[in-house]
């Protein structure tokens, strides 16, 4: 079987990196619960994450979904799967809701100290010059939570906002990257948006980085920001923004009705979207392009993940192909976008990252939101570079280095987890 990326099965691991030497505490080796666990501190209720896809479990075919679907023989399926009897096409929240991602809810008290660095910060940034490897130091290694707690103890021992202080005191894409990190997930995705729709034209693949494959809490903690920051909804602006079609579908999306992580594989299901897809592209003449992106933004990763692999044993044709032959534009991107993180999140976050260095010129607004972005996880940046140095045949660290320089090099580089 073929991959979405046009390389054989991973061979059970990623291979390691070179030995790393981290500060105690800060991006260590990986935890002893597993990758794809929350670390100690996240959040410890809910359901279980999805299956594991990442660094040292990998197997064909990347995080198998849950009901051990492929893992029986070809076309026979577990018994006593419950029939699909739900309307079609949008599949029902089934289960308890998946959890927001740290920074999206509420954040929890934690026993923690941020004095000292909010003591640190404002050092570096008072009188004559700035300390700018004290702000990556400080800022680089901190969760969502600590960065609250930082801002909040800034305040109250200065009566100065953090954020105002580094746009006062730092320039360029090291600005940049300090003011995402200081903002913290939420409200760094609710900027972008607005940036990237501000204006004439519009950054569609800064819309696909935020909305796409995202969590129903999620989609709908980033709904309620936009509209708290901007007085604003984000259906109002996206809609004025995006037209036609692809403005229906990012509709589909902003519904935030996505089977929620805990919602099963019925085979019976599954069967029954590979063909609808079928019958929406290559089996009729024009594409019904709408149930193509019902299916893509109302299913969850396990459940894409298993029609991508269903799609292609029944077709012998990849679903990625069939997009690509099917679609144009930024439709053709974004549907792309929400099959391959399903597929297999860390090698499509690999391959984001490499698209904002590739070709001339380096897409810097893309690297810095991408690198912060997943910098908030370090079992997701861990399993990240393993996918990087699998697919590209170098590290992250090293591709960075070739595309930066200065604090701004450093700044990314900390991001990632390197010694700076």
């Amino acid at each position: 079987m073929s991959y979405p990326y046009g390389q054989p099965a991973y061979p059970g691991q990623y291979p390691p990196g070179p030995p790393q030497q981290y500060p105690p505490g800060q991006w260590s080796a990986p935890p002893p619960q597993g990758y794809n666990q929350p670390p100690q501190g996240y959040y410890q209720s809910g359901p279980p994450p999805g299956p594991p896809q990442g660094y040292n479990q990998y197997g064909p075919p990347p995080g198998p979904p849950p009901q051990g679907y492929n893992q029986y023989p070809q076309g026979q399926y577990p018994p006593a799967q419950p029939p699909y009897s739900q309307p079609y096409p949008p599949a029902p929240p089934v289960g308890p809701p998946t959890p927001h991602s740290l920074g999206y809810g509420p954040l929890p008290q934690i026993q923690w100290d941020p004095t000292p660095d909010a003591r640190a910060l404002r050092s570096a940034m008072k009188g004559f010059g700035t300390d700018e490897k004290t702000l990556i130091r400080v800022l680089c290694s901190k969760d969502p939570i600590q960065i609250e707690a930082i801002k909040a103890a800034y305040f109250r021992n200065f009566s100065r906002t953090l954020e105002k202080d580094i746009i006062s005191e730092t320039r360029g894409w090291f600005e940049t990257g300090l003011v995402a990190i200081v903002r913290g997930p939420l409200l760094h995705d609710v900027h972008l948006l607005h940036s990237a729709m501000d204006g004439p034209g519009t950054k569609e693949k800064v819309l696909n980085d935020v909305l796409l494959g995202r969590s129903n809490a999620d989609l709908n903690a980033i709904k309620s920001m936009y509209q708290q920051t901007f007085h604003r909804s984000l259906e109002s602006t996206v809609k004025g923004d995006l037209s036609m079609k692809t403005e229906r579908h990012f509709m589909i999306v902003l519904g935030a009705n996505r089977a929620e992580d805990s919602a099963p594989v019925i085979p019976q299901a599954i069967d029954q979207d590979v063909m609808e897809l079928y019958r929406a592209t290559e089996g009729k003449i024009g594409t019904d392009e709408m149930m193509v992106c019902s299916i893509l933004s109302t299913r969850n990763d396990n459940q894409i993940r298993a029609i991508n692999h269903a799609y292609e044993q029944k077709f012998r044709r990849r679903l990625e192909d069939v997009i690509r032959k099917e679609f144009s534009g930024h439709m053709e991107e974004a549907l792309l976008f929400q099959l391959r993180h399903a597929v297999d999140k860390y090698m499509h976050a690999a391959a984001l990252l490499e698209d904002a260095m590739a070709g001339l010129g380096t897409k810097d607004h893309l690297l810095v939101s991408r690198v912060v972005r997943y910098h908030w996880d370090k079992t997701t940046m861990a399993n990240i570079k393993g996918a990087y140095q699998q697919r590209y045949r170098r590290s992250l660290a090293s591709r960075i280095k070739g595309e930066t320089s200065g604090d701004y090099e450093r700044l990314l580089l900390g991001c990632i987890g390197e010694p700076v």
